[in-house]
Formats: C-alpha cells, structure tokens, sequence
C-alpha cells in the first residue's frame, strides 16, 4: 500500500474547541513553530459554536458574549497568532508515539509532530447509553444534537417538550427550545435540588417558565413514529405518571470524548474516564498532553480554555527539551466524590490550571468540610463558601495539598 502524504508539524493539536484553539493561540504566540489544529466538524469553535446565548468568556476573556460570537473570536485569534487550522478532518487512528493518520478533503495523510495535543472534549450520553426503555420514536434529542439543529440546521423540533437533567445545560437546552418555538413543559432532575447554581434555577422557572421535578427519573419513552409522552417516577414514593411531550432532551451525564487516548494505550483515570494526567497537564506517553473536558467531564468552555493557556507553556518546555518526569503521588476522589482531576503531583511541577483541583460530587452538602489524608493522616481540614452540588463542577484550592509528601502513599481527598 502506499504510504500516505506526511505533515510535520512542531505541535499537532486534535480538537478545535476552547481548549485546542487557544493552546494553538498560545503555542504559535511562544514561538512553537508551525502549530498545526485539525477538526472534524465544518467549522473549528466546539460546542459554542451551536449553543446560541450569552453567558461565554469571562474568565479566559473578561469579556461576556454568545457562544457563536466566542467560538468565531477563539478561531481569529488561533488564526491571527499564525497557528494553522483544518477542518473536516478526522483523526482516525495512531501510526507511531505522536504519528496520526488523518482523512480529510485532500484524502488520507499522515501528521508526524514533536507534541500532540488531545483537545477533544466531552459529550453528553444519549438515550441509549443511558439505557432507557420504551419506543424509539423521533423527537429524542441531547442538547448538542438539538442545539445544532436549530442553530445550525434551522431545523424545527417540536411543540411540547421535557428535559431530563436539570444542569446548567439544561437550561442552555430550555433556550434553545423557546426559540425553536417549542415549549419545555419540564425539567426532571433525580437529585433532591436542582443541579445548577439555585439563581439560575431561580431565574430560568421564573423567566422560562419550566417546573423542575427532583427525585424524579424518566422510566418509558413512548411514540410510534414520533414522541408523544414519557413515563417518569418519583424515586421516593414510587408513584409513576406519563407526561405528554413530542420532544425529548437529554441533558448532561457527560462522557468523555476518550477514543483517540484510548487507542494509544494512554493511562485513563476510572472517575473521570479520560486521560490520567499530571498538573502540567502530561499524559502517560511522553509528548502526548491533555486538555479542556476531555480531562473534567464538564466544566465551562472558559475554563477549557483556560486549560490550553496552561498546557502550551509545559508543550514548549517539552520541546525545549524538558523530558518526562516519573513518579509522583496519585490523588484519589474519595465518597461523595466520583472523581478529581488532575490525578498526580509531582515534585516541582506547577500548580494546576487557575490554581485549583476539579472534583465532581454525587450529593449536595451546602458547607462542604474538605478533607485531605495520606497514609491515613489528616494533612488538612478546611470548610470551603460554595456548596458541592451535583451536576458542576466543584473547585477546590491546590494549596489544600501543601502538606503531602512526595514518598508517602495516595492521597485521598474528601468530605467531613
């Protein structure tokens, strides 16, 4: 067979969301050379791209604008900085440590870089993941299937709808339906409170007008042909009702979008199924770095973006010949915690993106006491202002772990 074209750029970064974009931005700002981004969807931006309201950029930009306007400004200044931009290109397998092969509108390649740079994201689980029995009917949407289809499409959904998950994005999923004409008749929500922050809670009932069941679970989709009801339960009382709709979206239960790490054998974490990285950000093949919410599955696009600042400045030491440390202290989520990311500290290293650790908590606790312990010590104990809430991300400041020793034992971080 005859071997494809090969690319080599210095730095290859696959995803062209928030994170991929603005470590491209940065990297071709530090001088990394020829920086090169593949995506595979027509336009580079992510997810902003289709999620039309306001509410992206203050903490990467200190600016607020709408998710098209931030994805269109993410790509100019990727562009601007001189890196190098190709969509509608898939990355469909590995040919060596930082060797890819690619399919796009020239055909097959081959890119052979000094860095990669794993920027590709996360997803919502659809229905089927979530195993969810009944018809199949049409109308059964996740927010980025519905989101691109009015916003991109302009296609039309439906008249009536409910929406499982009552998360940030839920709500972003409640705009897009008034503005495709359809009504969100409710917002279902298994956990005692709402998932998102209660003012948005507050203001999307109020403005929106969407009640929120909580404690409550979707148990039957029902329809030949297209949507016309779901039966859902109350998960205390048992008591089950069907619920007219035409429309169904399933929001957040976020995954992440893992496959490409997956393929080159990179170590994943089990909490958060996507790489197991250091705080600079490394994953187990040398070269190979991580980024936005592949790592935490998910928090904000600003944030991800965040996250591709941090990561080029660790990629040009790599290529300044900066090698790649071994061992390090594993930092493990202990209950009500599902997972922390990153996952290891190293003597040296930096402290993480924004000077936090992300956790991600199954229960609500209004005044979280967290908890630090090695080798069954309480290293410390401070009560943080935020609640640990379901459904977002939890933060937690790095300097928590000033007292951990880099020759004990794991580290588990938890709740009083």
């Amino acid at each position: 067979m005859t071997q494809p074209p090969l690319i080599t750029p210095d730095v290859l970064v696959i995803g062209g969301g928030p994170a991929g974009l603005t470590a491209a931005t940065e990297l071709a700002r530090l001088g990394a050379g020829h920086v090169l981004v593949v995506d595979r969807e027509e336009t580079a931006g992510g997810i902003p791209r289709h999620s039309d309201h306001t509410g992206y950029g203050l903490r990467d930009l200190r600016r607020v604008m709408s998710g098209p306007a931030y994805a269109r400004h993410l790509v100019r200044q990727a562009t601007r900085a001189g890196a190098e931009i190709r969509t509608r290109t898939m990355v469909t397998g590995w040919a060596g440590d930082r060797t890819v092969d690619i399919t796009g509108p020239e055909g097959r390649r081959q890119i052979r870089a000094r860095c990669v740079v794993l920027a590709t994201g996360a997803r919502e689980r659809p229905r089927a993941a979530r195993r969810i029995p009944g018809d199949r009917p049409q109308g059964v949407y996740t927010t980025g299937l519905l989101q691109n289809l009015v916003h991109l499409h302009h296609r039309p959904v439906g008249e009536r709808a409910v929406i499982v998950g009552a998360e940030p994005v839920s709500w972003s999923a409640a705009v897009t339906l008034r503005a495709a004409g359809c009504t969100p008749a409710l917002m279902i929500s298994r956990y005692p409170k709402a998932e998102s922050h209660a003012a948005l809670t507050a203001a999307g009932r109020a403005l929106l007008r969407v009640p929120v069941a909580t404690r409550t679970r979707i148990t039957r989709v029902l329809g030949k042909g297209r949507c016309q009801a779901v039966e859902i339960e109350h998960l205390d009382t048992g008591r089950r009702r069907t619920v007219a709709c035409d429309t169904v979206v399933f929001t957040g239960d976020w995954v992440p979008d893992h496959e490409l790490a997956r393929t080159a054998g990179i170590t994943l974490d089990p909490g958060t199924l996507g790489p197991l990285t250091d705080t600079a950000l490394r994953t187990s093949r040398p070269g190979v770095f991580a980024a936005g919410n592949l790592l935490h599955p998910v928090d904000t696009a600003d944030v991800a973006a965040l996250d591709g600042r941090h990561v080029a400045r660790h990629v040009m030491a790599h290529l300044n010949g900066g090698g790649q440390p071994a061992g390090g202290v594993r930092l493990l989520a202990d209950a009500p915690f599902r997972w922390v990311a990153p996952q290891i500290l190293r003597p040296g290293d930096p402290a993480p993106p924004r000077g936090r650790l992300l956790l991600w908590t199954e229960e609500f606790v209004r005044f979280p006491v967290v908890t630090v312990r090695q080798d069954g010590r309480i290293l410390t104990r401070r009560t943080l202002a935020r609640p640990a809430a379901p459904g977002r991300v939890f933060r937690v400041p790095f300097g928590l772990l000033r007292g951990v020793s880099a020759t004990a034992g794991p580290v588990h971080i938890g709740l009083d």
